[in-house]
């Protein structure tokens, strides 16, 4: 960081401190409790698993980097599929097996350095994997939102969630300053107040929570297909996780990826996940939207990290916030959702695009076509327990394919 920045930055104070790092779980809190809400999950846990992530983050990279992990946006289609399949218990094995897959990537980033993982994962696998993991489950929130899952009818169904997309995509476009930083936030509330005043909204199981409650943990248990399906949606955010460090080495003026090193951002970040799911919660990565309020408040110190994730902890035993957030209407979720899984979609093909590769070239088009159709067209290749499809067979056959197959010629 350079003099001029530090000038630049407000002075800490123990108050500044607390308020800073409560809004910055304000910043995070739409987000971070849509991807439980979207999967099954309990908000609650959310909460308290975003908290000690984010702890443990925190102290596996010595306290050097200004970053709040909560729940990870890329894992909520394959989370959704997984539990309809094999459960809530199961897929959190899967979840907790994926984080151990992100300590395994960091120590081989340790020995080997990262040149491997570039080789490994180029944008021509990364870009379509991301857009199968934002398109392959697209009809559910379109189901959401039409009111297909849920008790009210069409007309009540397609106002609640055209308000709420419209809210959420219209702070996110025209916003200025935090209110741009929360637009989910921002479309869930109005769509909420909209529901209330349809009277499509029952706040009995609010009036009837207690207001201090442990939250609803759910253990974990192993079933081999379940992790089969989760472990290859790691691939994804880990080439994500990069990017934030980059993202926030960029507003602070220092290279994470070399102090305190990708290894241990990665090991923080696997270990995040790991233990989310070892509690029920939903597995973790850092929030862009934190970085832009970090870039916005010019407070770079990471004890404000600390803060929130104290901060969402305490919140995670409120029992009444949790079961309020277990009110927001169906259709709500379902419009916000139809923007957000579209926005996934477009990351991946940004990615694919600034790759700089010629998608014509044969041996590109094959490895692109062969992931988008595999992914989001429902292959399945073997049965029941072994079984592979959606995101993990098409992660599975962008990697082969991209190894086996020649280099294309330079002249494409």
């Amino acid at each position: 960081m350079t003099t001029d920045d530090t000038a630049t930055m407000p002075t800490d104070t123990p108050l500044r401190t607390l308020i800073t790092g409560a809004q910055m779980l304000f910043v995070a809190f739409g987000a971070l409790v849509l991807v439980p809400l979207l999967t099954g999950l309990d908000p609650s846990v959310a909460l308290f698993t975003a908290g000690i992530g984010t702890l443990l983050f925190q102290f596996v990279t010595q306290r050097s980097i200004p970053v709040f992990l909560a729940s990870s946006f890329a894992f909520i289609a394959p989370i959704q599929g997984s539990v309809a399949s094999y459960g809530i218990p199961a897929t959190l094995g899967g979840l907790f097996v994926a984080g151990l897959v992100y300590v395994a990537i960091s120590q081989i980033v340790r020995l080997k350095g990262t040149a491997w993982l570039h080789r490994l994962l180029p944008s021509v696998v990364v870009g379509p994997v991301i857009m199968v993991i934002g398109l392959a489950l697209a009809p559910v929130a379109v189901d959401m939102a039409t009111g297909q899952n849920s008790d009210m009818g069409y007309g009540q169904a397609i106002t609640l969630s055209m308000v709420s997309l419209l809210v959420t995509l219209v702070l996110a476009v025209f916003g200025r300053g935090l209110i741009r930083l929360i637009p989910i936030m921002g479309g869930i509330v109005v769509g909420y107040a909209l529901g209330l005043a349809m009277g499509v909204i029952d706040l009995s199981p609010v009036h009837d929570a207690a207001w201090l409650a442990l939250p609803d943990f759910v253990a974990p248990t192993f079933n081999l297909a379940a992790i089969l399906f989760m472990i290859p949606v790691a691939i994804a955010p880990v080439i994500e996780h990069i990017g934030d460090m980059v993202a926030i080495g960029s507003v602070t003026r220092r290279n994470y990826l070399e102090k305190p090193g990708l290894q241990r951002t990665l090991l923080g970040d696997g270990l995040a996940t790991a233990v989310a799911a070892l509690f029920g919660g939903p597995p973790n990565t850092t929030y862009s939207e934190v970085t832009g309020a970090v870039t916005l408040t010019r407070n770079f110190n990471p004890v404000i990290m600390i803060v929130a994730a104290c901060t969402a902890i305490v919140l995670a035993f409120v029992s009444k916030l949790g079961m309020l957030l277990q009110t927001i209407p169906t259709p709500v979720m379902g419009g916000i959702m139809t923007l957000l899984f579209g926005s996934i979609a477009v990351v991946g093909m940004n990615s694919l695009v600034r790759g700089g590769q010629s998608l014509t070239a044969p041996r590109n088009l094959v490895v692109v076509s062969l992931i988008l159709v595999f992914g989001i067209g429902g292959m399945q290749l073997g049965s029941g327990e072994y079984a592979l499809q959606g995101v993990s067979l098409a992660a599975l056959v962008g990697i082969v394919l991209n190894w086996v197959l020649p280099p294309a010629a330079t002249h494409e």
